[in-house]
């Protein structure tokens, strides 16, 4: 059994998710990166000292594998980090029913899936901490992703609705919503407009970047943050502000 605190980040083979893992690692806990993207879940685990796992969060049976082999192979699950997401740039008229499950197939199904497996673990240990990364596209009501946002919120919902039934196993559930981030994904993709856009609405004027999104995550992930639960942090250089 590992003497380090164990957390699970999906979605960790690259940009917010590899960031959080690194400072994760950082902090002393061992991670398990999951990824679909089994070799670039591997590299992060080599650079961290973690462990990689081929995780696709929508499988149902991929993910009681996963969780069977952390809890097999390390004894224990003190953190999920959901972070795990498709992220298309889709105008309403154009998103197919096909094209909405497929979203909500890893956005929401993956994070069911992963949450329900991780407190039956956690709840047994009578600690925990779960961390949803939502995004500030639902407090900015972004277009042309509608699909998306609805995840997000629902996201937050979860986080909201689950605190009480959690609280009574020692398990805190909060969420960490970013703005646009320089990560590999957006930079190489349709969203890599949204800068021109968002960068001079917010507070901070220049890019945010993944690592900026992290030390939230970590904090939250914390033994420090044993007070804090059912909460949606913002981090997003002031864009939005509530």
């Amino acid at each position: 059994m590992s003497e380090q605190r164990v957390a699970i980040v999906t979605g960790a083979a690259q940009g917010i998710g590899a960031a959080i893992a690194e400072e994760l690692a950082n902090d002393g806990h061992l991670v398990v990166v999951t990824d679909i993207n089994e070799s670039g879940a591997q590299a992060v685990a080599a650079r961290i000292g973690g462990v990689a796992k081929k995780l696709d969060v929508s499988s149902p049976e991929q993910v009681q594998q996963v969780i069977d082999e952390v809890v097999t192979e390390l004894g224990r699950i003190d953190i999920l980090v959901n972070n795990a997401a498709l992220v298309p740039l889709t105008s309403w008229e154009n998103i197919t029913f096909e094209e909405w499950r497929r979203v909500m197939s890893v956005n929401l199904d993956g994070l069911y899936l992963m949450t329900h497996a991780v407190t039956a673990v956690m709840g047994k240990a009578g600690y925990g901490r779960i961390v949803n990364i939502a995004s500030n596209t639902f407090v900015a009501g972004t277009p042309d992703c509608a699909h998306y946002v609805a995840t997000k919120g629902a996201s937050i919902g979860l986080v909201r609705g689950l605190a009480g039934e959690l609280g009574k196993l020692g398990i805190t559930i909060n969420a960490v919503a970013p703005g646009i981030i320089a990560s590999e994904g957006v930079l190489n993709g349709p969203h890599v407009a949204g800068f021109d856009f968002v960068v001079p609405m917010q507070a901070i004027n220049r890019r945010g970047l993944p690592k900026d999104i992290s030390p939230a995550v970590a904090f939250l992930a914390s033994e420090k943050a044993e007070w804090i639960t059912g909460q949606t942090l913002v981090v997003d250089a002031g864009h939005t502000r509530n």
